[in-house]
């Protein structure tokens, strides 16, 4: 981000400059061969300070290559899948889990894992219905809580249910880094990473450090959930994480007594903005009392109620994912 605010800047430090340039010396130039001299020396100077001007940024583009952390992979997981929204409160957490647990109901031979990395709001443990503090294995690594089939690891198993988790962002840094690298995954054909709303220091962490299969963006079709959206997939983007496609959460209300459909935060907004961004549109999930219910209780829709349309849904976008997973490796 620094070295593109600096070369825009000086990019329009020069075009303004010369445009000045020009204006000052455009009523006051006079032709003859002195001119045409004055003028090559100017066109000469400019595309010197052009060349200088690349090579400056290329030596800046090498020195902050070397600052950043060598990508290690997760001991024992062979994807890592990053949930992430530009906005809290677009049911990202529970995108997160369902889609986890879809993983696995589509093809129960694959092992799917669960990290919270919402350190300062955790909710896999209530979503998953865990409770208690991870045992420690034999070489001092944290062994997951497992739930329906899926090992998770949370902050949230860590602190009390009400503790507040006021660290400043070295000490965040630390905890993923601990629930990423001292953790006993075991083998993991995926691991599905609940990621913090925004664009902070967690999602730059995890991209530089580990190698990321791919981002899964959640974003309601609300215009105000929609611009931080762009914003996420646009992050991952510059980190060189490929953004598989964009969940439409909320999409539409169906009335449980006369059947009657209500599109309470806007139509199809996150399909318009992935055909903008250029990415996939991996589907859409109901707004549903049924998805809140199971939420609340610790059986995730996918798990309590297979057989019903929101499970379904959650099942198709899992099965998108795997897709262009494929699409990205190959």
């Amino acid at each position: 981000m620094a070295q593109f605010s600096y070369s825009r800047m000086s990019h329009l430090l020069r075009v303004s400059g010369q445009t000045l340039l020009v204006s000052r010396t455009g009523t006051e130039v006079q032709p003859g061969p002195a001119c045409c001299v004055q003028l090559a020396r100017r066109q000469i100077s400019s595309s010197q300070r052009s060349v200088d001007s690349k090579a400056l940024q290329e030596r800046q583009r090498q020195q902050m290559a070397k600052g950043l952390p060598k990508q290690k992979p997760v001991a024992g997981v062979k994807q890592v899948i990053v949930v992430a929204s530009g906005k809290g409160g677009v049911g990202k957490s529970t995108t997160a889990v369902n889609l986890a647990l879809g993983l696995l109901a589509n093809d129960p031979l694959k092992s799917v894992g669960l990290l919270d990395a919402d350190v300062y709001g955790p909710s896999i443990p209530k979503l998953m219905n865990l409770k208690g503090n991870p045992e420690l294995s034999d070489n001092n690594l944290m062994i997951p809580l497992v739930n329906y089939g899926v090992p998770c690891m949370s902050m949230g198993f860590l602190v009390d249910d009400v503790a507040p988790i006021a660290w400043r962002g070295l000490m965040v840094m630390s905890a993923i880094e601990r629930l990423l690298r001292q953790v006993d995954w075991g083998s993991l054909d995926y691991l599905v990473v609940d990621m913090p709303p925004g664009t902070g220091d967690v999602h730059l962490s995890i991209s530089q450090n580990i190698p990321v299969a791919g981002a899964v963006i959640v974003s309601t079709p609300q215009d105000i959930a929609l611009l931080d959206a762009r914003r996420g997939a646009e992050m991952f983007k510059k980190v060189n994480v490929p953004v598989l496609g964009l969940v439409q959460n909320m999409s539409v209300f169906q009335c449980p007594n006369c059947a009657h459909r209500t599109h309470i935060f806007g139509s199809d907004g996150a399909r318009q903005l992935a055909a903008a961004l250029g990415v996939r549109f991996l589907g859409d999930v109901p707004l549903h009392l049924n998805i809140r219910e199971m939420s609340d209780r610790g059986t995730p829709v996918v798990v309590s109620s297979p057989d019903s349309p929101e499970a379904q849904a959650y099942r198709k976008v899992a099965s998108a994912v795997v897709q262009r997973l494929e699409e990205v490796n190959t």
